[in-house]
């Protein structure tokens, strides 16, 4: 195994650089909201691990998937985050004390960040540069450059999302993640008939 410190560098700086504005930055932003966000960072740094992993071993798997369903099945999920983001945030999701309700538990957070990542990176721009980074500048060195990167940007998501929920009421910050999960539901659909 040959490490090449250019090639993680190289790595990180592209896959950071075109994952910072990606759904999948807001949709980790929003689910740190609502959800223990270390809990998050654990679910989607796996989900962005197996999707280097895949895109640096077979990157040819991606075109073996229809589009269409990897973005239909992106929207739903992205769909259902916003309806629970909404729900919440509309005052009626709240325990005896009226303080709002988080999820929690390790496993079904765990499972809900990996699962709405997993899916919706599918084909991403950042799996596709991944694998041609893989091709021409080694398989280790991309690897690690680029679960770093992916794994870095939810990570600062998920700190902007609790800087926010400390200074902005958890209604406000929920209906506005809610909205955000909206717009990229519907985003992935347009994607569908437009790509």
């Amino acid at each position: 195994m040959h490490l090449d410190p250019l090639a993680i560098v190289t790595a990180f700086g592209l896959i950071f650089l075109a994952e910072l504005p990606d759904k999948t930055m807001f949709a980790s932003l929003a689910m740190g909201t609502r959800m223990r966000p270390l809990y998050v960072w654990f679910g989607t740094s796996s989900a962005f691990i197996v999707h280097v992993a895949i895109a640096v071993g077979a990157g040819s798997l991606i075109g073996l998937l229809p589009d269409w369903t990897v973005k239909l099945v992106s929207a739903s999920l992205f769909g259902f985050g916003a309806f629970m983001l909404l729900r919440s945030g509309g005052g009626d999701d709240e325990d005896e004390d009226g303080a709002p309700k988080t999820v929690t538990g390790f496993w079904p957070v765990y499972s809900t960040a990996f699962m709405a990542v997993f899916i919706s990176e599918w084909g991403d721009l950042t799996q596709i540069t991944t694998a041609n980074l893989a091709a021409s500048n080694g398989t280790w060195s991309t690897a690690i450059g680029s679960a770093a990167a992916l794994m870095s940007v939810s990570a600062l998501a998920l700190l902007a999302g609790r800087f926010i929920a400390k200074r902005v009421p958890l209604k406000t910050v929920q209906r506005i993640g809610g909205l955000c999960m909206l717009g990229l539901a519907i985003w992935s659909l347009v994607e569908i008939f437009t790509g």
